[in-house]
This record gives structure tokens, C-alpha cells and sequence, in this order.
């Protein structure tokens, strides 16, 4: 396996979870760094933590400076906005509820009936705001730059990454943490917690459970090396 080689170097952060504290601190770590380059958010950036709202409107206004893929929790919203009844409980009881909490939504549960989650729904896509909502929609798949690529759950290994459908990307594969990549491609996800960032088999993870840990991360990824950041 090829080292990582990006045609520039940039920064790529774990998953948020609504942790919004920890999100001004690393990229006030970022923007104080040696280093420069452009910022890649993985995707997950509510849920869980207690400020959702506050990610998504912190990301949302630094506008091209950064760059936010979808992850698997802005999938599970954008369902629920699409089809509440269908789709609430299993959002509500992944984390929805303290998101749902963190725009001033409340009395909703996983358990409420299908009128209920409707009104909820109308409640948060008024509280969310419609510029928001759009952006949350227009969120990409994947990002990249020379042999690293970014994405939020991996890829299946034996298709090229321009093939690979959204949900296997955004969703993950089974095979993703078996086999590497023949293509030399490295692949910078979250998704998966683990202890520490780790870059191996041309997988670099990042996801350090920052809504259970307190601790958020980020990987700079350059021709000449890979380091992570912490907040």
C-alpha cells in the first residue's frame, strides 16, 4: 500500500455528535496550527451530544471554508422530515431526541403516534429554518484529494469509489474493515468509534466518540505525514 499522498494537505474531522464545544475548540486548534489546508467534516454532526443545533449552524456559516459530508444521523433527519411516521421512532431513539431538544422541540418520543411525529416534524423544520434544511440536502458523499479519499462509513473495497452507491458510502460495507483497497486509495472515515485515531490497511479513522469521551478529532493529512489533533 502507497502512503497517503493528497495533492494538498488538509484537515479531517471526526464525528461531532452535537458536541459543539468541542467543535470551537479544535478548529481554533486548527486555525492556530503550522499547518494549512482545507477542512473535511466526516458527517454526524448531531445526535446524542447536547447542541446539535449549534454544530449545524457553526458549520453551516463558515460557508466554503469547510467542507461537510453526510453521515448516517443527517440521513436518519432528512428522512424524518420526508416521512415522519415511518421514520421517527428509529431516529428518535439513535440520538433525534436530544437534537429534536437542542431546537426547542419537545413532548415527542420514539412511542408517540403517527399525528404526533408530523407535528413534530413541522415544529422542528420551522425551528431548523429553510436554509438549513437545504443545506442539510445538498450534503456530498465523499471528498478527495490524490490517493486519500473522505467519507463518513466506508466504502466497499472492491468497487471504485466513483461507483459506490450513497448508502454504502454514508451507511458503511461489510467488507470495509476486512480487506484493503488494491487501488491504493486510503480512506479517511468516522463512523466507527475507536479508542484512539489509527491510520492501517489504508483506512484512517477518526471517529473518538466525542459525545461519549470528550474527545474530538482531527487528522492533517499531507505528502509528507500524517498527525492528529484533539480537542
Amino acid at each position: 500500500m502507497p502512503p497517503p499522498a493528497p495533492d494538498a494537505a488538509f484537515f479531517a474531522i471526526g464525528d461531532i455528535h452535537g458536541r459543539d464545544d468541542l467543535l470551537a475548540r479544535l478548529l481554533d486548534k486548527i486555525a492556530h496550527a503550522q499547518s494549512t489546508g482545507p477542512i473535511i467534516c466526516v458527517g454526524d454532526y448531531i445526535d446524542r451530544g447536547e447542541d446539535s443545533a449549534g454544530v449545524l449552524r457553526r458549520l453551516m456559516a463558515l460557508g466554503p471554508g469547510i467542507t461537510c459530508l453526510m453521515g448516517n444521523h443527517e440521513d436518519m433527519l432528512i428522512r424524518f422530515l420526508d416521512m415522519p411516521a415511518e421514520n421517527g421512532a428509529r431516529w428518535l431513539r439513535n440520538g433525534g431526541l436530544q437534537t429534536m431538544a437542542s431546537f426547542g422541540i419537545g413532548n415527542v418520543t420514539e412511542s408517540s403516534s403517527a399525528d404526533e411525529l408530523t407535528d413534530a416534524r413541522d415544529r422542528l423544520r420551522a425551528a431548523m429554518g429553510e436554509p438549513l434544511e437545504r443545506w442539510l440536502r445538498a450534503l456530498p458523499t465523499r471528498w478527495q484529494s490524490g490517493n486519500v479519499a473522505v467519507v463518513h462509513a466506508g466504502a466497499d473495497p472492491a468497487l471504485p469509489l466513483d461507483v459506490q452507491t450513497p448508502e454504502t458510502l454514508i451507511w458503511g460495507h461489510p467488507d470495509f474493515a476486512k480487506r484493503a483497497r488494491a487501488d491504493g486509495i486510503w480512506i479517511v472515515h468516522g463512523h466507527t468509534m475507536v479508542d484512539d485515531p489509527v491510520a492501517v490497511a489504508g483506512r484512517i479513522s477518526i471517529d473518538t466518540g466525542a459525545y461519549a469521551t470528550g474527545r474530538l478529532t482531527a487528522a492533517h493529512v499531507a505528502a509528507d505525514g500524517l498527525r492528529f489533533l484533539q480537542a
